[in-house]
């Protein structure tokens, strides 16, 4: 397969021209025409680039790539570097953002539901990542925040949890992966028992509080990891290419 050709697939599957982002969906950088194994993986960071390069990979496909809104514009220090292993090597790199957020079946939020047993609420528009949902079976929070710690971090580390002045049984719950966690008030203003992303900022807690919202932080890494494999997964599936998922650990 081509790699603009690849491109079109993707673009199309995830509909990124529906979203707004803060960086460009796509082909970010171009390597050689010809694709056939891809590597997969959360943000393209230099080791996921060495162990493209290791494995002698055509294209590497993640969820965080280059060129964020507001960085700096110049091509130095630890972004020349990621660049230079792309070019030397003739490696593309594709990334997909807030699509691989918001896709109905691939997509993260999608795949937390399916992780959760989270029932998820008919969503009219795609581009809106505060999903919706009920647990099939309800849960005290000490029970949920158990659950995101067995899945997502295998029993490895506790995560930030808020519960004061919440309800003590959770039915009714929202989410967001990665950096959702301005959601919250939009959450606890829907009635929501429960709502849960991957980061915190320090307001976040007493919004959770004064609300009375149960407020988990599960890891920005963790609630996003399941998109891009999953991708990866669909276009070996359809399209007979060779993808490998590597998952560089983040604790964050």
């Amino acid at each position: 397969m081509q790699n603009f050709e690849l491109q079109q697939i993707i673009n199309h599957e995830l509909q990124v021209e529906r979203y707004r982002d803060y960086a460009p969906n796509g082909l970010q950088v171009q390597g050689r025409k010809q694709i056939k194994k891809v590597i997969t993986g959360v943000t393209a960071c230099q080791r996921l680039l060495d162990e493209a390069v290791k494995l002698d990979a055509d294209a590497i496909l993640v969820h965080h790539g280059f060129f964020w809104k507001n960085e700096p514009p110049t091509i130095t220090g630890i972004k020349y570097n990621r660049l230079q292993t792309l070019l030397s090597n003739n490696i593309n790199l594709f990334a997909y953002h807030l699509p691989l957020d918001g896709h109905p079946i691939i997509g993260n939020n999608a795949l937390l539901a399916d992780l959760f047993n989270i029932e998820v609420d008919k969503r009219e528009d795609i581009t809106d990542l505060l999903f919706k949902g009920t647990l099939i079976e309800p849960q005290t929070p000490l029970q949920f925040k158990q659950k995101l710690e067995q899945v997502l971090h295998h029993r490895s580390r506790e995560i930030l949890f808020c519960g004061d002045n919440a309800p003590q049984i959770i039915k009714r719950i929202a989410w967001c992966s990665g950096g959702g966690q301005d959601f919250i008030e939009a959450a606890a203003e829907q009635g929501f028992d429960a709502f849960f992303t991957g980061e915190v900022s320090e307001r976040t807690i007493h919004i959770a509080r004064e609300y009375g919202i149960n407020f988990y932080a599960a890891g920005h890494h963790a609630t996003e990891r399941y998109g891009i494999k999953k991708l990866g997964e669909w276009l070996a599936k359809k399209y007979d290419l060779e993808t490998i998922f590597i998952d560089i650990d983040n604790p964050a």
